[in-house]
């Protein structure tokens, strides 16, 4: 059974106005050193993301957690059984973008808290990180392609932003068209 539900803006029959809510607001910084609340949350998030064979990342804000906490594979991208060893994905605590490189590349998203749909969206290539571990040690990361595209959707999610904020292109099922049309207010 999986530890936390993912938040999402729509279900199958509309909008999810109370999940969408928790989605929209800024998390909070996390206190350092660690309380033994955000100790709690930060095994949380892990716990939940582990159990998922569908997610590259998830931010602590898409399973009801307002503390700036992200987790995400850092390898191993298409494999559903991945090993889910500690050394395979990256934990960071009140990440900060302290430099981005390169000009930014189009790549289609998609995202658990957004279901069925995918957006174009332009992520810078190159980035450094700096943020705490799961232990609360400082680090710097250095993250280029995938998997800056990767870091910079999930801490988009800590200031209440999601793919369907972006103006690229989407992408979602045809037989869905009327849902979409209605639940993103957008004519298709």
């Amino acid at each position: 059974m999986l530890e936390r539900r993912v938040l999402t803006l729509w279900t199958e029959t509309g909008r999810n106005v109370g999940d969408a809510a928790v989605l929209r607001t800024p998390c909070r910084e996390a206190a350092s050193p660690f309380t033994p609340e955000t100790l709690r949350n930060i095994e949380t998030l892990v716990k939940t993301f582990l159990e998922r064979n569908d997610a590259l990342g998830l931010a602590a804000p898409q399973i009801g957690i307002s503390e700036r906490i992200i987790v995400f594979r850092n390898k191993d991208f298409e494999e559903k059984n991945w090993s889910r060893k500690e050394d395979d994905y990256d934990v960071l605590v009140n990440p900060r973008i302290t430099q981005s490189r390169g000009e930014p590349v189009k790549g289609a998203e998609g995202c658990l808290s957004c279901p069925d749909i995918q957006v174009e969206i332009d992520r810078f290539p190159e980035i450094k990180v700096r943020a705490l571990d799961r232990y609360g040690k400082k680090l710097n990361r250095r993250y280029l392609d995938f998997l800056a595209r990767i870091a910079q959707h999930e801490m988009d999610h800590l200031d209440g932003r999601l793919i369907v904020d972006y103006e690229g292109s989407l992408w979602y099922p045809k037989k869905k068209e009327r849902f979409f049309a209605e639940v993103l207010g957008v004519r298709f």
